[in-house]
């Protein structure tokens, strides 16, 4: 297990600088005209496949860093730049994870380079999980997934919602129903490959923010894909929900719920690294404002009402990192969460990059309304934060059930 360290290598320095100046160069002079058009942004997504930072190598170096501060300090960089953007690049990785954790050898070495593509022809994968009526109640799902027998293909109808790279992807990765009875243990991981008859793109959410990430309704429709589709396969599957068919009755039911909630646990402090990277860029430019605007005779930052915001913005961006990169450390070494440290890394940096966005606006005043300085879209970027991988309201319920022992339904 390797010591929780607070500094990063000089590896990981040199990691972080290379991903900075992709953001700074690339990312940042590309941010508004790919939030104002509200579309993926193709070009980007290219160049940073050319340098390889596009491309599951690089992510899989960052998820198996020991020290855990891989993703963490990838993400910040790469958000520091542009969220919308950044999720672009990185939304990806979240179908491809899916696969990573589900599927055999032979579904990881088909499907994953399809996922990502080449650099002369890139591709994105989307990740459908959430539904209408099942967000953060996961036991609510209806999407179905029947077995033909006969055939040796699965059937798929549903609808799912909030997907990133929804319908525009050349690999969807679909979380579905098998059997109701057993309510989130009964879900099982499909793979759609490309062009599949039955699948098409829904609505696409015209956003508040990240709107250079490409979100829509993915809706399936009689879609039959072959049985070796089945994340895992299907003796896995089986033997799967026979387990929990006798947890079940043998009233495990809860026991099983918390190993899973100990699953998204431990993908939390990614999205927490996000928060913390669209805050740092945030504070950064009122710091640099701060200090050139002049009014009355002197910087803006001689005046306390703006001198003590910014202190206030530092330390709770700072503490926000390190409750990340603790929570990362853990989730990479096997530490059991036991305090929901996972959720609490996530619910303070979403809450710290909502606010110091806002204070941002704030300190530049009029000209941080407009959209000709930066802090006016992280502002709409850092509301997602709040909602997405489980909303605040959700992660204070799961730190308050932990801490006092009970069931995380």
């Amino acid at each position: 297990m390797a010591e929780f360290i607070m500094e990063l290598n000089d590896e990981q320095k040199e990691v972080r600088d290379w991903i900075h100046g992709f953001a700074a160069d690339v990312m940042r002079p590309a941010a508004a005209e790919w939030d104002e058009r509200e579309e993926t942004p193709w070009p980007v997504i290219q160049e940073a496949a050319k340098i390889g930072i596009y491309s599951l190598d690089f992510y899989a170096q960052q998820y198996f860093d020991p020290t855990g501060l891989g993703i963490p300090m990838a993400m910040e960089e790469l958000f520091w730049g542009d969220a919308g953007i950044a999720l672009s690049i990185v939304g990806t990785g979240l179908a491809a994870v899916g696969v990573l954790a589900n599927g055999t050898e032979e579904q990881i070495g088909t499907w994953i380079p399809q996922m990502y593509g080449d650099v002369n022809d890139v591709k994105v994968a989307a990740f459908c999980s959430s539904e209408p009526d099942a967000g953060s109640d996961v036991a609510s799902m209806r999407t179905r997934a029947v077995y033909d027998e006969a055939k040796d293909e699965w059937v798929l109808n549903g609808t799912k919602t909030w997907a990133t790279n929804g319908g525009i992807a050349n690999v969807h990765v679909v979380v579905a129903v098998v059997d109701p009875e057993l309510g989130s243990k009964g879900h099982a991981s499909f793979i759609v490959p490309p062009n599949t008859p039955g699948l098409s793109q829904g609505q696409k959410f015209q956003k508040h923010g990240i709107r250079a990430s490409h979100t829509a309704e993915v809706v399936l429709e009689d879609v039959r894909i072959p049985g070796s589709c089945l994340l895992g396969g299907k003796e896995k599957l089986d033997e799967r929900l026979a387990r929990a068919r006798e947890r079940a009755k043998a009233g495990g039911g809860e026991r099983v719920k918390n190993a899973a909630m100990a699953t998204f646990e431990a993908s939390r402090p990614a999205v927490g690294a996000m928060a913390v990277g669209t805050a740092r860029a945030a504070y950064e430019e009122a710091l640099e404002y701060a200090k050139t605007r002049e009014q009355f005779g002197r910087p803006i930052i001689d005046n306390q009402g703006v001198a003590f915001q910014l202190a206030d913005m530092r330390t709770s961006i700072d503490a926000a990192r390190l409750l990340v990169w603790r929570a990362s450390w853990m989730a990479v070494n096997g530490k059991p969460f036991t305090a929901a440290e996972g959720s609490q890394s996530k619910l303070f940096a979403s809450e710290t990059a909502k606010k110091v966005t806002g204070q941002a606006i704030q300190i530049l005043g009029g000209n941080g309304f407009t959209r000709e300085y930066p802090v006016e879209r992280m502002h709409r970027d850092a509301a997602i934060y709040t909602i997405f991988e489980g909303t605040s309201e959700i992660q204070r319920l799961v730190i308050a059930r932990t801490l006092a022992g009970m069931p995380i339904r």
